[in-house]
């Protein structure tokens, strides 16, 4: 392998595919990742059996050839180089670097060794902005908590249906579902569980690009794949296994209907419940009095140790008085997720969730439930 590139973009390349990257004690071999020079690219390669990703660029191809060789060795390196071009030659599974005044050699294995990617039998596409993606994915990608009981909410369920795709998280306390429009109209209606792990690694793929993302299933298997934009050629792939079993029917758990509708400033009620959480106790209390004659919503906690708090946050109210309290970091998530200036309370009895939905939007709910007192 005989190949010449820019020290900008492998070193780009290296800080996404590096997270595929496995610290295995069992499996050394994935620490490695793969080097492969193409006809006019070089393929990257990583996983650590669970996600797998591919980085193609662009490069001057001298040889073809393979190799596989130590992710922090080789990017150690790579990052304390100028920008400026690379050589990289492989030689008897020994990779030489060169670059300005820089030469290194790295031991590396054969390809052989390296685990093999499987393809995906595919069962239905869909393509979508990937600046739309990962902001929808950034709303509700810390909801998820892993559960060994219930593998299937550990991850985020995405359900695609006419023009549009659901993205929806829960642990059990909360949850959160986010709507995107489609360009295109599927021709099925599909649904699969990804890894909380997986939407991470979407987000850092393509949070800073502005492409179309090809998002390709099978039975057991997704794909997220974007092209590059100077040539009609892939630029980056990455590889999940879905979670298997069933998602819970979630739509039960949404509230159909509310004694107590509250309008609020979204900015100043979360100050409120930031301020609050400084004395909400073990459990993390923060209650709401919901006075619909006055306008007002009192905002109180207290702990035995530090002391109370108490302050009043004027509202748009329809319906009955009541009193409500919420884990105050499962609210104010709620509400820090909400993109709109004002948001929607809705209250249904103290037992039962409350509902925050952006004011002007129908693309976001969040579902959240209260704390029962005795």
């Amino acid at each position: 392998m005989k190949i010449t590139i820019l020290q900008n973009k492998l070193k780009e390349a290296l800080n996404i595919v590096g997270r595929a990257t496995s610290k295995s004690l069992t499996l050394p071999i994935l620490k490695n990742i793969l080097i492969k020079a193409e006809d006019n690219f070089i393929n990257i390669s990583a996983t650590d059996l669970e996600i797998a990703i591919k980085w193609w660029i662009l490069t001057k191809t001298d040889k073809i050839g393979e190799i596989t060789v130590p992710f922090s060795v080789f990017s150690g390196f790579i990052n304390l180089l100028p920008e400026e071009k690379i050589d990289i030659n492989v030689k008897n599974n020994t990779l030489s670097v060169e670059c300005s005044d820089y030469k290194t050699q790295i031991n590396g294995l054969s390809s052989n060794d390296f685990p093999i990617i499987p393809k995906i039998e595919k069962k239905g596409s869909v393509i979508i902005n990937s600046k739309i993606l990962c902001n929808g994915l950034s709303q509700i990608i810390d909801i998820p908590s892993l559960s060994k009981v219930k593998p299937e909410i550990s991850g985020i369920f995405l359900l695609f249906s006419n023009k549009e795709v659901k993205i929806v998280a829960t642990d059990s306390y909360r949850l959160s579902e986010k709507t995107i429009k489609l360009k295109e109209k599927t021709n099925q209606n599909f649904s699969f569980i990804i890894p909380q792990k997986t939407a991470r690694e979407v987000i850092n793929i393509f949070k800073e690009e502005d492409v179309d993302v090809n998002i390709i299933f099978g039975s057991n298997q997704v794909i997220f794949e974007s092209k590059m934009q100077e040539t009609n050629h892939l630029k980056v792939q990455l590889f999940s296994k879905l979670i298997e079993g069933e998602y819970p029917d979630y739509k039960n758990i949404i509230p159909q209907n509310s004694d107590t509708k509250i309008i609020l400033d979204r900015s100043d009620f979360l100050n409120k419940i930031k301020a609050a959480s400084v004395f909400s106790g073990k459990v993390n209390e923060v209650s709401l009095n919901v006075d619909a004659k006055k306008g007002e919503v009192i905002i109180k906690s207290e702990s035995p140790d530090l002391g109370d708090y108490k302050s009043t946050i004027s509202a748009n109210i329809e319906g009955d008085n009541t009193k409500i309290s919420f884990n105050h970091k499962f609210l104010a998530d709620g509400v820090d997720n909400i993109k709109s200036s004002q948001l929607l309370l809705e209250i249904n009895k103290e037992s039962n969730p409350g509902l925050i939905k952006p004011i002007g939007k129908d693309d976001f709910l969040y579902v959240v439930m209260p704390i029962k007192n005795n």
